[in-house]
């Protein structure tokens, strides 16, 4: 989306449209991005636009195609306690488009292919006593998918999406947390190798609700998952963490958003990203918006890198917006560098050899992000995706 501004040759009847090319104003803030529903209001991007000045755009070209993709693309299993509502919704059917809406190409692809959209929903009041687990293996080709996640007033759970197998993968998952419910959604790439994977996912949370949302990224060529949380309710709550490990040839990103609307709202972001191999990249942008009614807010977010060798690189973009100065507390923090050469020293010091040594501190590193999760059995296997991932990069 843009903005132009009228130029003094178009207010006297006469357009210069150099002039007015000039005026074009892009859209920098977050807030101000174009929403739409309809994939043509977008156009292929270009590279200039903030959203995707980062992201290789060449590698995504199979996500900005309008066409249905073949059916069964992507395999979907569902293991969920007997209390969980499954559903599916056609375009117009409550609570689908209650909050989302597409502000990408593939997103609007994604809103306009799936013509019958999964609705996970936990009644109100219920408390589920192990996660919904959701596991889509791509068996490739082109795959589109809108998802709903629904916590009905004063439930709890945590739903856990799986990505295996590759794909080019469109996806949109919606999630609404209800008054004094408390959801856990945790998504997880373990891609193959060719994979592409854009989401979106967007969030609203009602008054005295919570949403802890996790985004961990290990596999797939292109992931590109976008968090977009509204607290709008007052006293809701939302935690939103990452992590990534990137190889060689990989691209991971994440464009985090959230919006404190509703007053006395507290936030969390903090993702933390490990990267090793020639052409490893990931990017993080994050982006804060304390609203004009969002009194008594506190809100904190960070993104922590660690770069394990020569040739990989990390870009990391926070932004913080308050419009209001009757708030507790807002801050945001990026910080992106080697091995901490004390921590290395103190372990060696102590007779620990340095592969072991730099194995530790990368353990220590990210544990922080896996310990968050709250599921022993998920926690577990990341602990042995970081071991594996450290144990290619020693070999290669």
């Amino acid at each position: 989306m843009t903005t132009a501004t009228e130029s003094p040759a178009a207010a006297e009847g006469h357009i210069d449209p150099a002039a007015l090319v000039a005026s074009v104003v892009p859209v920098q803030t977050r807030s101000e991005r174009l929403t739409s529903f309809d994939p043509a209001d977008f156009g292929v991007p270009t590279g200039r636009e903030v959203n995707w000045k980062l992201t290789p755009l060449d590698r995504l070209k199979p996500l900005f195609v309008d066409e249905a993709g073949p059916s069964g693309a992507v395999s979907v299993e569902v293991s969920a306690p007997a209390a969980v509502e499954q559903l599916r919704l056609a375009a117009g059917d409550a609570p689908r488009g209650e909050h989302f809406r597409p502000e990408d190409l593939p997103a609007a692809l994604a809103w306009t292919h799936e013509t019958e959209a999964p609705l996970l929903r936990i009644p109100a009041n219920v408390e589920l006593d192990e996660p919904v687990v959701v596991r889509l293996t791509g068996t490739g080709g082109l795959a589109h998918a809108h998802v709903v996640i629904e916590a009905q007033p004063n439930s709890r759970g945590t739903i856990v999406l799986r990505h295996e197998g590759t794909a080019n993968h469109a996806q949109n998952v919606e999630i609404l947390v209800r008054d004094g419910a408390d959801l856990t959604v945790v998504s997880v790439q373990r891609w193959n190798d060719d994979a592409v994977h854009a989401a979106s996912h967007q969030a609203r949370v009602d008054r005295d609700a919570k949403l802890t949302h996790v985004v961990v990224s290990f596999g797939g060529g292109v992931v590109r998952v976008n968090p977009s949380v509204e607290l709008s309710g007052p006293g809701a709550e939302g935690r939103l963490y990452g992590l990534s490990f990137s190889d060689a040839g990989q691209h991971l990103e994440s464009q985090v958003y959230l919006h404190h609307k509703g007053p006395h709202t507290v936030g969390d972001v903090l993702y933390k990203g490990a990267l090793q191999g020639e052409s490893a990249r990931s990017v993080w942008i994050g982006d804060v918006l304390i609203g004009p009614d969002a009194t008594g807010t506190d809100s904190y977010e960070a993104n922590r890198n660690l770069v394990l060798t020569d040739g990989a690189r990390a870009d990391s973009i926070p932004n913080l917006e308050i419009e209001t100065g009757d708030i507790q507390g807002a801050g945001h923090a990026s910080a992106t560098g080697r091995f901490d050469d004390e921590q290395l020293f103190y372990l060696q010091a102590r007779g620990i050899a340095e592969d072991e040594a730099r194995r530790l501190v990368v353990l220590g590193f990210l544990s922080e992000i896996v310990q968050r999760i709250g599921i022993p059995e998920l926690e577990i296997e990341l602990i042995e995706a970081i071991e594996n991932e450290l144990a290619a990069g020693a070999e290669a």
